[in-house]
């Protein structure tokens, strides 16, 4: 039953609707009632589990095709007119090329099948910086996963109207061809097309798809930001909440960090922090010349390997309710869930990510690597209050990070905002064991958004130098660092809710109420300025963490010259203006 009348979506709907030819077509309206049919329907189907009822109330487990079971970067492409548009990062078809390719896959493709229609908004609804989709599949797990990431349903029709303004999304599982696997943006188009996966991160269009890849675009051309960003609301113990956000490359934290616990100390003197987002923020200058940050999402895609109640209790207690589980392990016990890191006994029996019985001593890992949750945001113990606050919250501090062994102190400030934008321009991380290929390896991820700019990364960067002169309170930019090692290869600062004692001297330094001495980088903390007390480390051990090796920044500043000339002439001369200061710096 069609439940608008917006002729924009009905035409375009017919038009998907003769190409991939469903048996039907259902209007996702977000009730209640149909989203149980949905559920009992994929239990019914064998794509869901029902998990036990009293334990995990309203959960659900899911299996994906075992050669699909990420995001594939070399199947996914940004297909803009010109392929200097889209940068020598990002993969690059021809539009009209892509477009016939995905007809041809599209063709007959949900034949046997109904087809959804998910009208779903990134943002709240009516909001300043909601932004509208509508995506078609032939995937109930899509349905069920994007109600949870996304404020979905009739609502969302209501607030488009008769508009043409909305993104675009296709998407089908098709035989789940590896060989034919694209997920595929066309920023020019607003649109997204997805075939031949059933993963997330490739067929959950909101999220990087919509909220990244093209909202970085929409960003670009309207004058506001789309991040892969965190937002953290930090409370003082005079009841002042501070907003940061906070950029890290996947395996550095971010999550942790989003939903960190103050150390014991804190929580007595009166610290909180709240959530509003852990991973895209969308950011836009208000009238009082700061950049005010939203969460564009409304769940957690959270990666459940590693995640307990030592590493990040918030996280494991948003999935207690109405959560769906991906490629995680069985527990037969008692028909809930298990994973990796979890907890320090796994269980005597459990069916894997795989379909297949397990016990401890089968040798292989239960869940898969990149197994997955995905919470509903109501359900997060430190969700912020001002969570679905239509206008956002003002952002103080930029901070970005990555996982240096030697090289990167454990904070430092930018000079400026474009001295600021060169940091997260060279942001990098090292390759650990867990990453395939050598360890130590330096990888480039400007921002973190390396795989998720939707356009030429140098274009990128010349925008955040832009967005500098159109707020004149801008947040001040920081670098940190949780993971120098010493000579055994051991980290030296204990992470987790210690972090706070960074971010409290970096909101220090946001409202000049600390000082800061200079630095080849910035400026650097005085030992004194960081409060240790309780945290196991002392003013000598910071000491070494603050340490600056002036001969390993010589070879990275070296390294970063070659990185930046891999752009060719779109590197703002911002950036290398700040190189050159480094390299100077470091003489």
């Amino acid at each position: 039953m069609n439940i608008t009348g917006n002729k924009h979506i009905t035409d375009w709907i017919a038009e998907v609707a003769a190409k991939a030819k469903p048996d039907r077509i259902v209007w996702i309206d977000g009730s209640e009632k149909q989203l149980e049919e949905l559920r009992e329907l994929a239990v019914k189907s064998g794509s869901m589990i029902k998990l036990n009822e009293e334990k995990l109330p309203n959960c659900f487990l899911h299996r994906t095709d075992p050669d699909d079971v990420a995001r594939v970067e070399n199947r996914t492409y940004i297909c803009c007119k010109n392929e200097e548009d889209a940068g020598p990062t990002n993969h690059w078809m021809e539009p009209s090329a892509m477009y016939k390719k995905l007809d041809g896959i599209l063709e007959g493709s949900m034949k046997g099948r109904t087809m959804y229609v998910i009208p779903y908004s990134m943002g709240v609804i009516g909001s300043p910086f909601a932004k509208y989709g509508i995506e078609l599949t032939d995937s109930t797990y899509v349905v069920l996963n994007m109600v949870i990431m996304t404020r979905a349903g009739k609502e969302v029709l209501e607030a488009l109207g008769d508009s043409a303004d909305f993104i675009k999304g296709i998407h089908t599982q098709g035989t789940l061809d590896k060989e034919n696997k694209y997920i595929v943006q066309f920023p020019e188009d607003n649109t997204i097309i997805s075939v031949n996966s059933n993963y997330g991160g490739n067929v959950l269009q909101g999220k990087k798809c919509f909220a990244l890849r093209i909202a970085s675009n929409l960003g670009r051309k309207e004058g506001w930001m789309a991040e892969h960003m965190l937002i953290l609301g930090i409370e003082n113990p005079q009841g002042e909440v501070r907003y940061v956000c906070g950029a890290f490359p996947s395996a550095c934290g971010k999550t942790n960090l989003a939903m960190l616990i103050p150390p014991e100390g804190y929580r007595i003197n009166g610290w909180k922090t709240w959530c509003v987002g852990d991973d895209i923020a969308w950011l836009r200058p208000g009238k009082d010349g700061r950049l005010w940050a939203v969460n564009p999402e409304n769940g957690f895609f959270g990666v459940a390997p590693g995640t307990s109640m030592k590493s990040n209790p918030n996280a494991l207690e948003c999935t207690h309710e109405g959560t769906i589980f991906t490629n995680v392990a069985l527990d037969t016990s008692d028909n809930t869930v298990w994973w990796e890191g979890m907890t320090k006994t796994p269980p005597a029996h459990a069916i894997d990510w795989l379909g297949k019985p397990w016990t401890p001593e089968s040798g292989t890992k239960a869940a898969h690597p990149n197994s997955r949750f995905t919470a509903p945001a109501r359900n997060c113990p430190c969700k912020s209050p001002e969570f679905d606050n239509p206008n956002g919250v003002p952002i103080s501090a930029i901070i970005f990070g990555g996982r240096r062994a030697k090289t990167a102190p454990l904070v430092y400030q930018s000079r400026d905002w474009n001295h600021g934008v060169f940091v997260g321009s060279i942001m990098a991380s090292e390759t650990t064991a867990a990453a395939n290929g050598d360890v130590g390896v330096v990888r480039r991820d400007p921002m973190a958004m390396l795989p998720f700019c939707g356009y030429h990364m140098a274009d990128y960067w010349q925008h955040w130098i832009d967005m500098g002169k159109k707020a004149n309170n801008l947040p001040k930019i920081f670098n940190v660092n949780w993971f120098r090692t010493n000579d055994d290869g051991c980290f030296i600062w204990p992470g987790f809710g210690d972090n706070l004692r960074v971010l409290e001297w970096i909101l220090k330094r946001c409202f000049n109420e600390t000082d800061a001495k200079e630095c080849a980088l910035g400026y650097v903390p005085y030992e004194s300025d960081i409060n240790l007390e309780g945290s196991g480390i002392d003013e000598e051990t910071l000491s070494s963490l603050l340490y600056i090796d002036s001969e390993l920044w010589r070879k990275e500043a070296a390294d970063i010259r070659e990185y930046y000339t891999s752009f060719g002439a779109k590197v703002p001369k911002e950036l290398w203006e700040s190189l050159e200061t480094l390299e100077n710096n470091l003489k």
